[in-house]
């Protein structure tokens, strides 16, 4: 039997620096830390700002990933990307280096989808095969989603997600722990995966990252503020807004 996943097993950042320009200057970048992967499904947490976009990127570009979506094969306009003068104090260890994967950007999605439909243009339909049949943009935010993850979640590589439940019903993101379960269960991917939500944090066996005060920590998912936030309104949702609208 070869290397299983987790194959990155750590990232290291080199604290004290002084920069004032993104992003060295988030506080995450200038206390350092050192992140540590010890399962196949490691997830991301922390409030807006925080810094765990900006960790994901770093680390997409370190994998040769398009920025706006994709891996190296979409690269293809690759650039100088905000994220490389925070790369070179970054150090990554693995046990395998995979070169192959994914990186799924919500935020970008929609210029992602965009470059699949020129490259259709350019070189035929046949490139919607790897996404479904289609174009992803004759679809529903949501469909699109899970068209992108059930076609491209499905080999031996690296996976990072941020924000995977921008589009998703709490159905649809159930459907995704499904899909990650499937491919987890091969031993051939790996998952770093950021995200606001609970949902998604309780994927069972995965461990989570908490950025917080300029610091990552590893924390049980009941215990970051997304989870209890959620739990305080559920338990009584109409008492919870009046206490809370009415400070």
């Amino acid at each position: 039997m070869g290397i299983e996943a987790p194959f990155l097993k750590t990232i290291t950042l080199r604290g004290g620096g002084d920069s004032e320009t993104y992003p060295c200057n988030i506080p995450l970048a200038k206390n350092g830390f050192e992140l540590a992967f010890r399962t196949p499904v490691t997830i991301i947490c922390g409030e807006n700002g925080s810094g765990k976009s900006t960790l994901i990127e770093a680390l997409a570009v370190h994998c040769g990933f398009s920025l706006t979506g994709g891996n190296r094969n979409h690269n293809i306009h690759a650039s100088v990307s905000d994220v490389d003068p925070l790369l070179k104090n970054m150090k990554f260890s693995w046990s395998l280096k995979i070169n192959d994967g994914f990186f799924m950007r919500a935020e970008s999605f929609f210029q992602f989808s965009n470059q699949i439909d020129t490259l259709a243009k350019e070189s035929g339909n046949s490139i919607y095969q790897a996404y479904g049949g289609k174009s992803l943009n004759e679809r529903s935010h949501g469909e699109a989603f899970m068209s992108l993850f059930a076609n491209r979640l499905n080999r031996k590589g690296i996976y990072l997600l941020d924000e995977p439940e921008a589009a998703l019903s709490p159905h649809r993101q159930l459907a995704l722990l499904g899909l990650i379960h499937e491919i987890e269960k091969t031993g051939n991917a790996q998952f770093i995966i950021v995200t606001h939500s609970p949902i998604i944090m309780a994927y069972p066996g995965a461990k989570v990252q908490h950025i917080k005060d300029g610091g990552i920590s590893e924390t049980n998912f009941r215990a970051t503020t997304h989870f209890q936030l959620m739990a305080r309104f559920f338990a009584n949702p109409e008492k919870y807004l009046e206490d809370f609208l009415q400070n």
